[in-house]
């Protein structure tokens, strides 16, 4: 039998060996994910599933999943602040027998997958410029195309009805998609009283959502990659019982769970970001259809205006 100081040495060694944990007595692994989709679901999953050390390292990751493709147990430890175990039992827990294939699970899935604004910006560097303005604009088209399927149409009017019905209306989104929540909550709240005003730091929109409930309503936008913001603001309103619509770009997206309306928007294009222009179509529809449906929004934005001018606003 080995001395306990042979085995610690070998753990140290070799980080993927759990010390409390033998092979023969590891639980049953879920399926592998393969896809960056899967991987992003599976990281969400665990946030609320497991342990508290592996949860908070799956939410790190969820905000980080490039530096699981690219760096080792040791540097993966450190910049998440957790030990090196707790790396390899988030691998085990995702249903890979170690790290490293976990690792090369996030390197495939980075490779096929458009998400990564590296590549795609590689992709465009690398492209012939003359045509990228004729690529945009066949994109883009095909993007509004989709939206405005028969399928999305339907989707609008259903979140409509929510919107109009709800005491109080919240617009979360951070990064690229801040400009999507201010502009939905500001011409919104120019045309209906019950938008809350633009969230305009990260830090406020615990603060703002935390006293929301089962009257209210939580718009949640976020693209690959999922922000770690967004996703607290979808589970904040989960947890207090509010009507939820995430705007994002798949169904398996860490805030379309549970939601009462998910628009899964297109968002094709050469661009180093993946486009937001059917995103702000979609807003823009979502807001001309409850002034359609509102009899006092027109005269609402009206007033807003004339207060802006009387003001001295605008020059």
């Amino acid at each position: 039998m080995k001395p306990a100081r042979a085995i610690s040495k070998n753990i140290a060694k070799n980080p993927e060996v759990s010390p409390d944990k033998s092979p023969e007595t590891m639980p049953e692994t879920p399926p592998v994910p393969e896809t960056l989709d899967d991987l992003l679901k599976a990281l969400a999953e665990l946030v609320h599933t497991a342990p508290p050390a592996i949860g908070k390292l799956a939410a790190w990751a969820l905000e980080n999943p490039q530096d699981m493709a690219f760096h080792s147990v040791r540097t993966l430890a450190a910049k998440a602040e957790v030990n090196a175990n707790t790396v390899f039992r988030l691998s085990v827990a995702l249903g890979f027998s170690g790290f490293e294939p976990c690792r090369e699970a996030f390197q495939a899935a980075f490779r096929k997958d458009d998400a990564t604004y590296g590549l795609r910006a590689q992709r465009l560097h690398a492209g012939d410029g003359a045509q990228l303005p004729e690529q945009i604009k066949d994109a883009a088209h095909r993007n509004l195309d989709a939206l405005f399927s028969t399928q999305h149409l339907g989707q609008i009017a259903q979140a409509v009805d929510l919107m109009l019905s709800a005491r109080t209306i919240y617009c979360v989104g951070v990064r690229s998609c801040f400009a999507l929540a201010h502009y939905l909550a500001y011409s919104g709240h120019m045309a209906l009283e019950n938008f809350a005003p633009p969230l305009t730091q990260s830090g406020s929109i615990a603060d703002a959502i935390i006293g929301c409930g089962a009257e209210d309503l939580v718009v949640v936008i976020s693209f690959a990659h999922y922000s770690l913001e967004v996703v607290r603001a979808h589970e904040i309103a989960t947890a207090r019982g509010a009507r939820l619509i995430a705007i994002t770009d798949s169904y398996t997206a860490p805030i379309a769970r549970g939601a009462d309306v998910v628009f899964d928007v297109p968002m094709e294009g050469p661009q180093s970001l993946p486009s937001l222009g059917a995103a702000f179509a979609l807003t823009e529809a979502l807001v001309g259809e409850m002034i359609i449906r509102s009899d006092s929004a027109a005269a609402r934005i009206a007033d807003y205006e004339r207060q802006l001018l009387d003001f001295g606003v605008y020059i």
